[in-house]
């Protein structure tokens, strides 16, 4: 074979190799650009946590790279593991952008508590390192198969590899502005049943309506804690109808609180209490309150929690409430685990993990019903707690349990000689839990995020403030909204914004595509300067080659 022969078939491998590895390519378009939702940052207790990194310009690469410093790590639900997101860090990785499937509910149990393990775990410390979430579409995710393709090119021959680094590459640029604290929402709305005769007792119902999770802009927190207000929500409606006539009214005051602030550190629920008993001349929790129930994360599993900081002594209000409703459970619905969780509170740390704690603190007995027994559960505080999560029969039972112990209590059935299995609730009644009405709540409260930072700043959300309000009004009586000013001296928490930002994504040529095309340049030009050099010789042999032909 001859030697033009052989530089013959190098130009045409060399070809076919580019056109294979160009044809890999995913066919997405060359710039796009998309909003992504920025990692929790505030200050609370005097202390920073979260995200304090916003600005990034960097390359894509696959978590599967062995070298990610200055690089934008993209990354899948299933690939966003605590190891994974240390790696990234210990590299010094210019960003983490994790893709979020748009249906929660397609993705299998084990990935989601995993995923909410480390993102819980991503939450504990702060970092310089811009953690972005975007929900998942059609563009980004040919962008991921193409970073994950580049990966997975690291088992091919070193000529390929840098052939597919001289031709493709996708590079992200986020711009963002400095960032800029904003105000906390702490509002707190309070309705009142009022109760028959002079001086009697108050039962306080509570529960937290802002949520948690990585990405404020992403965290609907429908069990955490869209199910403690829901159920709260029905429980006012239901006891309206026994308090609304004089013959059924029970000698209790029942008073229902939503609370702001509930994800970070109960600070709705502090400053209430404060304004309450330090400020104000008189009010339900100066007189004799019998206890406090508060309702957090109640529409999963088959175990309900009572949460104290002190196990209650026999005899007193929430000792016999405590037992009510394990009687409830066990008459009605036996498969139901109950347990007591008896933790102290610890005056050195600066949080509270329950909201009974800020009760307890001003030696206000209360205690917290949840399905979670661990306070630091990460199911407490995820972007993947949606309305998927929730299982609605569950809630509903929950809600039944509460009713049914509530109304034994209030009336003093117990001790009245009552049978263990009577029901108060049943019939027309328990049908009064509307599986349409919960449900419906239920999709209201997750149709936006509920961070306590973003419910100021949109109308949507709002609106949603106004609702709660609006449905208090509609069944109770003396309904305040408090609204809390911070000590902008010493404010209590203090968050940050840039949470959500417009992101371009854009095909790039690396460096080396340059050299590649230089390259190319310099050899057509010098093939042109030889053809030009010698051109009568060439033409003298072509002459020469049509006249053997002719002959």
């Amino acid at each position: 074979m001859s030697l033009k022969d052989l530089c013959v078939g190098a130009v045409l491998l060399l070809l076919l190799r580019v056109q294979c590895l160009h044809g890999s390519a995913l066919p997405a378009v060359s710039s796009y650009e998309f909003t992504a939702y920025r990692m929790q940052q505030y200050n609370l207790a005097q202390q920073t946590h979260g995200c304090r990194g916003a600005i990034v310009v960097a390359e894509a690469r696959s978590a599967e790279e062995p070298v990610l410093t200055r690089r934008c790590v993209i990354m899948k639900v299933p690939d966003f593991t605590t190891e994974k997101y240390l790696e990234a860090r210990r590299q010094n990785a210019a960003a983490i952008l994790i893709l979020l499937p748009r249906n929660i509910s397609s993705i299998p149990h084990d990935i989601v508590q995993s995923f909410m393990v480390s993102e819980s775990e991503t939450l504990l410390k702060e970092t310089l390192t811009p953690v972005y979430v975007v929900p998942e579409d059609e563009q980004l995710l040919y962008m991921y198969e193409e970073v994950k393709q580049a990966a997975a090119s690291r088992t091919s021959s070193i000529f390929i590899r840098v052939l597919r680094s001289m031709i493709t590459a996708t590079a992200f640029q986020i711009l963002v502005s400095n960032n800029a604290p904003i105000k906390a929402v702490t509002d707190t709305s309070v309705g009142v049943l009022p109760g028959a005769g002079d001086d009697v007792p108050t039962i306080v119902i509570t529960a937290h309506y802002d949520s948690y999770g990585l990405a404020p802009w992403l965290a609907y927190g429908a069990d955490s804690n869209g199910s403690g207000v829901t159920i709260l929500l029905e429980l006012a409606r239901l006891f309206q109808r026994l308090y609304s006539s004089p013959s059924t009214r029970p000698p209790y005051n029942l008073m229902f609180s939503l609370t702001g602030g509930g994800k970070y550190n109960f600070l709705g629920t502090k400053r209430w209490i404060e304004e309450n008993l330090d400020h104000a001349e008189s009010s339900l929790l100066h007189d004799n309150v019998a206890f406090v129930l508060c309702l957090d994360s109640l529409a999963n599993a088959d175990e309900l929690y009572m949460h104290v900081s002190r196990p209650p002594k026999a005899e007193t209000p929430m000792h016999s409430f405590m037992q009510l409703l394990e009687e409830v459970v066990s008459s009605r619905f036996p498969w139901v685990t109950v347990g007591l969780v008896h933790k102290k509170i610890n005056l050195v740390e600066s949080t509270v993990a329950w909201e009974h704690e800020r009760y307890s603190l001003r030696r206000i007995p209360g205690f917290t019903l949840s399905h979670l027994e661990d306070p630091k559960s990460e199911r407490r505080g995820s972007i993947l707690d949606t309305i998927s999560q929730v299982d609605f029969r569950k809630m509903k039972r929950n809600g039944i349990i509460i009713a049914e112990a509530l109304a034994q209590y209030m009336y003093n059935l117990s001790d009245k000689g009552s049978p263990k299995d009577m029901q108060i609730f049943k019939g027309q009644m328990v049908s009064d839990f509307q599986d349409s009405r919960m449900s419906s709540l239920m999709s209201f409260l997750t149709s936006v995020p509920r961070a306590t930072q973003l419910l100021d700043k949109e109308p949507s959300h709002i609106l949603l403030v106004n609702s709660l309000e609006h449905e208090f009004k509609r069944y109770l009586q003396q309904v305040h909204r408090h609204n809390f000013r911070q000590d902008k001296r010493d404010p209590d928490i203090t968050f940050f914004d840039q949470m959500d930002q417009p992101v371009v994504m854009y095909r790039v040529k690396p460096a080396a595509f340059d050299l590649f095309l230089g390259g190319c340049i310099a050899a057509y030009l010098g093939i042109v300067y030889y053809a030009i050099q010698n051109l009568g010789r060439v033409y003298t042999k072509l002459k020469a080659a049509l006249k053997s032909k002719h002959q």
